[in-house]
C-alpha cells in the first residue's frame, strides 16, 4: 500500500520506499488489460511545458481505462504564457481537477504545483527526474528476467534525469548499478548525497566496458535533451565513445536485454543494430508506462493497494 504522502504526490522515485515501488508494479501486471470504472468522473490535468508523445498518449488512455477523463494543456493554451504564475494556476487547476501530471523543465515547478495545487501530482518528467520512465523501466527488467534484485544494471551516457531516477531506483532497492558517463557528467552531486543514495552508492567510472562488462541489463538515454541543442556538435564528439552497439553489448551478461526510454537518436547514444535487435526491451519498455502509470492513478483516485 503506498503512504499517505504518496497519496498526495509522486514527484521523485525515493518518495517510494522498496515495499511501495513492489506494489505499484504488482499492481500495474493485476491491471495489464483491464478496463474499470475506478476513477468514473474523475478528471486528470496534464500540464506539459515540453513536447511529448509516450508521456501524454500513456496517461491519457491509462485514464480512459479507469473510466475518468484527461485536459491537456499546454502552457502556451493557458495564461502562464502570458506571465500568470504557477502557484496562481496551481490553486486554480486544484479546484477544477482531481490529479495533475505535469511535465516541464525545472524540478522545482512540479513542486510548486504539488504544494499550491492540494491535489495528488505525479512528476510527467523534469530535468532531474523522471520517475514514471524508471518504474516502467523496472517493470520492464522484472517481466524480462522474473526479479529485479541480484542482477547487475549499467547505465551508459549522460549522467541526466534520467540517471539520477536510476540512482534513486537502486539505492531505494538495494540493486548494483554501475553508471560510465565522461568527465564531468555524472549524475546530480545533490541525488548522490541523498541519505538514501550514500547507504548504497552506485559505481561511477567513466569506462563504458567497465560498466557493460558482465551487466544484465544496459540503458542508456540521448545525448542532447530537450533545450541542449546549442551543445548539440560538442556533445555528439564527447560521447561518441559511449555509444551502445553491438561491440559494446557484446560484453554484457548472456541474454542481457538492452533499455531506452525514446527517442532515440540512431548512430548516436545507440545503433540501430541494438534498438532494433533480440536483446532490445524498449517496445515493452514504453508499453510499460501506460502500466504504472495507470497503477499510480488507480491507487490514487480509486483506492487500489
Amino acid at each position: 500500500m503506498l503512504s499517505q504522502k504518496t497519496h498526495r504526490q509522486l514527484l521523485a522515485l525515493d518518495e517510494l520506499d522498496a515495499a511501495e515501488i513492489h506494489g505499484l508494479l504488482a499492481t500495474a501486471v493485476a491491471l495489464k488489460g483491464q478496463k474499470l470504472k475506478l476513477a468514473e468522473g474523475q478528471m486528470l490535468g496534464l500540464l506539459f511545458t515540453k513536447p511529448s508523445t509516450r508521456t501524454r498518449v500513456s496517461f491519457e488512455v491509462a485514464m480512459a481505462q479507469l473510466g475518468g477523463q484527461s485536459l491537456y494543456l499546454s502552457a502556451e493554451a493557458t495564461h502562464l504564457s502570458r506571465g500568470e504564475s504557477l502557484a496562481h494556476t496551481a490553486r486554480v487547476l486544484g479546484r477544477y481537477l482531481d490529479v495533475i501530471a505535469m511535465r516541464t523543465h525545472a524540478h522545482e515547478d512540479v513542486e510548486l504545483m504539488a504544494e499550491e495545487s492540494g491535489i495528488p501530482v505525479v512528476n510527467a518528467l523534469t530535468e532531474r527526474f523522471h520517475p514514471m520512465q524508471v518504474l516502467a523501466d523496472l517493470l520492464t527488467v522484472q517481466t524480462a528476467k522474473g526479479a529485479l534484485e541480484d542482477l547487475t544494471y549499467a547505465y551508459v551516457g549522460d549522467g541526466n534525469n534520467m540517471a539520477n531516477t536510476w540512482v534513486l531506483a537502486q539505492a531505494g532497492l538495494g540493486l548494483d548499478l554501475r553508471i560510465a558517463t565522461p568527465p564531468g557528467f555524472a549524475p546530480d552531486p545533490a541525488v548522490l548525497d541523498r541519505p538514501v543514495v550514500k547507504s548504497h552508492p552506485p559505481m561511477l567510472c567513466e569506462d563504458p566496458l567497465a560498466a557493460v562488462s558482465g551487466a544484465d541489463v544496459v540503458i542508456t538515454d540521448t545525448w542532447v535533451s530537450m533545450g541542449m541543442e546549442e551543445e548539440a556538435t560538442v556533445r555528439r564528439t564527447l560521447f561518441a565513445p559511449y555509444q551502445v552497439n553491438a561491440a559494446l553489448m557484446s560484453h554484457a551478461a548472456k541474454g542481457a536485454i538492452f533499455l531506452h526510454c525514446l527517442p532515440a537518436h540512431l548512430g548516436e547514444e545507440v545503433t540501430e543494430e541494438v534498438l532494433e535487435g533480440p536483446q532490445s526491451a524498449v517496445w515493452d519498455e514504453a508499453e510499460n508506462r501506460l502500466h504504472v502509470q495507470k497503477a499510480w492513478l488507480a491507487t490514487v483516485l480509486g483506492g487500489v493497494s
